[in-house]
């Protein structure tokens, strides 16, 4: 498949800045529920769950639809990766109690690698095909980290706990029961995702959906933030415990 390179879709960038203020409004919600004790009930309830899942769903989604338009895949995936790696490290150091394993940096950037030896195949099947075909998988693996093959409240096929071994099960999709991260993201179902969204742009591409004129449109300041979302991820925690800590010290928390 060939390369986009000469054009910038800064719509693609708009709606992942929109997705990155929505991502840090959600963590900052969870430090002043976790870290600071606010009583919140809403942040328990299905609507916060389903903001998280938004974020989430979006992300995964929008990385395999921007794969393409890519260039440098290998070293690209491996600085999401790495971006990843130090998360889970500096967590670990820092504050182990909320320790990040296998979040979703880590999830992108194996998804990202993962798709370099794959993609010769996957020309191979038809977009339409493909795009259904990731959406099916998704679904029917989304309980995969609880034991199920479902989706949801949906439990179609329980699976053998015998599977659910170590780290590098819990990496795929299958954690023991001693694991534990406060963001977890495995290949499994994700990597799925992730696909739906490569197979997506293959359909905007074939259709010339791509040629819509509002994809070239630009909000300059969501422009900025989708194209500097990795350091943007990196560095939004520690900011907002700054933040937060002065507002603390301040006695506004």
């Amino acid at each position: 498949m060939e390369t986009e390179t000469r054009v910038r879709y800064h719509f693609l960038d708009g709606i992942r800045g929109i997705v990155l203020l929505s991502m840090i409004a959600y963590h900052c919600s969870w430090n002043l529920v976790y870290l600071y004790g606010m009583k919140w009930p809403w942040y328990h309830s299905r609507g916060a769950y389903i903001w998280q899942q938004s974020i989430c769903w979006t992300f995964l989604l929008l990385s395999g639809f921007c794969w393409s338009l890519g260039r440098q895949h290998l070293k690209r995936g491996l600085l999401v990766f790495g971006g990843g790696l130090l998360v889970t490290a500096v967590t670990i150091a820092v504050m182990p109690q909320n320790r990040v394993v296998f979040g979703v940096l880590t999830c992108i950037g194996s998804c990202m690698l993962l798709l370099i030896p794959l993609e010769t195949l996957f020309c191979k099947i038809p977009a339409e095909v493909g795009l259904v075909a990731g959406i099916v998988l998704f679904v029917f693996t989304r309980n995969i980290n609880r034991g199920f093959l479902g989706f949801e409240n949906w439990n179609l096929v329980a699976l053998p706990r015998s599977l659910y071994q170590n780290l590098f099960t819990a990496y795929v999709g299958m954690p023991s029961g001693a694991f534990y991260s406060t963001d977890y993201f495995s290949l499994i179902p994700w990597f799925f995702l992730f696909v739906t969204g490569y197979f997506l742009y293959r359909i905007f591409k074939k259709t010339s959906l791509l040629e819509c004129k509002v994809l070239g449109k630009r909000i300059p300041f969501l422009d900025w933030l989708g194209k500097n979302s990795l350091l943007v991820y990196l560095f939004h925690q520690p900011v907002l415990y700054l933040v937060l800590e002065l507002l603390n010290g301040l006695g506004m928390i």
